[in-house]
């Protein structure tokens, strides 16, 4: 294995960390700037209105998430398998 292979598994490695990871912290930063725009407006500045709604919407989206993530790292587990038993 050359310093090139490596590269490449390590840039496919983080491909599919951001991939994976991405969504879910997209859908918590987008709950987190409308309950922070919404205590804004209406000043009411509750510590657990904005623990309570975005738990509740990122384990949501997990669930929703999970096949499409599930997935993405499965195609990147046979493809590591796959370079593990290839003849060199």
């Amino acid at each position: 294995m050359n310093e090139a292979q490596v590269l490449e598994i390590a840039r496919e490695s983080v491909l599919t960390l951001v991939m994976v990871a991405a969504p879910v912290l997209l859908v918590g930063m987008a709950i987190g700037l409308a309950i922070s725009l919404f205590q804004t407006l209406t000043q009411i500045q509750e510590m657990t209105l904005t623990f309570v709604p975005k738990v509740l919407v990122v384990f949501v989206s997990l669930i929703l998430l999970l096949p499409f993530m599930f997935h993405e790292l499965q195609v990147f587990s046979e493809h590591m398998f796959d370079l593990m038993i290839a003849p060199r």
